[in-house]
């Protein structure tokens, strides 16, 4: 296997200095330079390192694949032209960087005027542009090792939880390999950082929920701060879902368990008030935080392309947002439907759709089952998963933005499908080796029947395997030698 991945590695490597020749090879540099620290972090890793590493290679040359095959083709617009946006304000930004105050007061603008909450992006757009010059397919590439990296993220939140290598398996390799999340992680935009600093944030709090750790509580924090910076209101949903999960106790609550948890929760905050979160959650909420805003959103989405729905819906009273609940929940889960495949980008969704639609019954099982069994081990997941699948029930109102927005539930959702796929594989293990051992049993019983016939008297007829007949039904009998016919 090992081989084989570095034969594919070789070629790819030749493929993107083919078709991409201008950009590839610092394209490359910063791809290679975030992959080998990604593998030195994971060599550490005592438990499925190879595993771990075989996954993170695979994922990363299918994005590096499918990330020169959009910038070669020119198709970030047709997949997502937030790229454009992006790769603009970062060089921008940058430019500011290097004496240049028109460029930063347009940055500040775009800022300003259309209350974008995705600077974060700017930044790190800015100093990858910095090391390798204005390259897109650098980005795309950086994302690429993000992408690939949360699949080893997951498998650990996976593993913590449950304590079963195959769930943990089934949930890194959906990540790794389902299409939309390579999709998204292979392009120049905010959605592969998202996943994986969710992923990141959700380990964190597991490993602090067990033990008291400053290399956590630290990668916590900063985790939470870049979310803060790509997408505020997710930042929010996962400080409650942190808060909700130390309060349930993630294990039995003891007094240096309640310790460790408020020794956390108050360096984390004082972490983030440090930053200037509360500023800037304050200037937030007084914009964003209301549901006249949220139904703003709403309608913009709605009208902003012929994949809107339920353009008619009022979201901005608390009896409009229960109403519209089920369809946006609805469409969120499972859109789009086959008679919503009217486009080539509609269409090519449809073989991944049927396997999301055939995996969301054992998503309820695996649900079901961690709710009875593990709800304290994942009360962080379910906790966030139940608020931003509310959210976004709420406020999209366009099926493409809903497919593409899953993403960020999906790395969650999937854990819980591996669970179901494992119930029902050892359900079917329990079945066969029922009728396994009720089969020995069986002939053990006709095996004594026949000892005891024996026992009990002259019988001129003994059971002979061997026979022909017993060949073909394994229940004929043939005189003993000498016996009287």
């Amino acid at each position: 296997m090992n081989g084989i991945l570095a034969f594919l590695a070789l070629v790819l490597v030749v493929g993107v200095l083919v078709f991409a020749p201008s950009d590839g090879a610092g394209a490359l540099v910063i791809c290679g330079v975030t992959a080998i620290v990604t593998g030195l972090l994971l060599s550490r890793i005592k438990a499925e390192k190879s595993f771990l590493l075989r996954l993170f290679v695979g994922g990363l040359l299918l994005r590096v694949l499918i990330g020169t095959v959009i910038y070669a083709l020119n198709l970030q617009e047709f997949f997502g032209g937030d790229a454009f946006t992006y790769d603009f304000n970062g060089y921008a930004l940058l430019q500011s960087w290097q004496g240049d105050a028109f460029a930063g007061s347009l940055v500040k603008r775009f800022i300003s005027d259309t209350g974008a909450n995705a600077w974060g992006m700017f930044y790190l757009v800015a100093s990858i542009y910095g090391v390798a010059g204005r390259n897109m397919l650098a980005v795309q590439f950086f994302n690429a090792v993000l992408g690939a990296a949360t699949a080893p993220v997951i498998f650990l939140c996976a593993q913590h939880i449950f304590q079963n290598n195959k769930v943990a398996r089934y949930s890194a390799y959906f990540v790794a390999f389902y299409p939309s999340l390579v999709l998204w992680s292979s392009q120049g935009l905010k959605d592969g950082p998202i996943v994986f600093l969710l992923a990141l944030c959700v380990l964190a709090t597991l490993k602090l929920g067990e033990n008291l750790s400053f290399k956590f509580i630290l990668l916590l924090a900063g985790s939470l701060f870049a979310l803060l910076s790509l997408r505020f209101y997710i930042f929010y949903m996962m400080i409650a879902a942190i808060a909700g999960a130390f309060t349930i106790g993630m294990r039995a609550m003891t007094a240096q368990g309640f310790l460790r948890q408020a020794v956390v929760i108050i360096v984390v905050g004082l972490s983030l008030t440090y930053v200037g979160v509360t500023r800037y959650a304050n200037v937030q909420y007084e914009t964003f935080g209301n549901l006249e805003a949220l139904q703003r959103t709403r309608s913009d989405l709605a009208r902003s392309a012929e994949s809107g729905f339920s353009n008619d819906a009022d979201v901005s009273t608390t009896s409009g947002a229960l109403t519209a609940m089920p369809i946006g929940l609805t469409y969120l889960l499972l859109a789009p439907f086959p008679w919503q495949l009217v486009s080539l980008r509609q269409s090519i969704t449809l073989p991944e759709m049927i396997v999301w639609w055939l995996s969301v019954p054992l998503l309820v099982l695996g649900l079901w089952f961690a709710v009875k069994h593990r709800l304290r081990q994942a009360s962080p997941v379910l906790i966030f998963i139940s608020m931003l699948t509310l959210a976004y029930s709420l406020f999209q109102g366009n099926v493409g933005t809903a497919y593409r927005q899953r993403a960020q539930l999906l790395v969650f959702y999937f854990i819980f499908v591996a669970v179901g796929i494992v119930l029902v594989q050892e359900k079917r293990e329990d079945r066969k080796r029922r009728i396994s051992q009720e089969q020995r049993e069986l002939e053990a019983r006709h095996l004594a029947d026949l000892a005891n016939r024996r026992r009990s008297g002259p019988y001129p007829y003994q059971w002979n395997p061997g026979s022909e007949s017993n060949q073909r039904t394994g229940t004929e009998i043939q005189p003993a030698a000498g016996s009287n016919q």
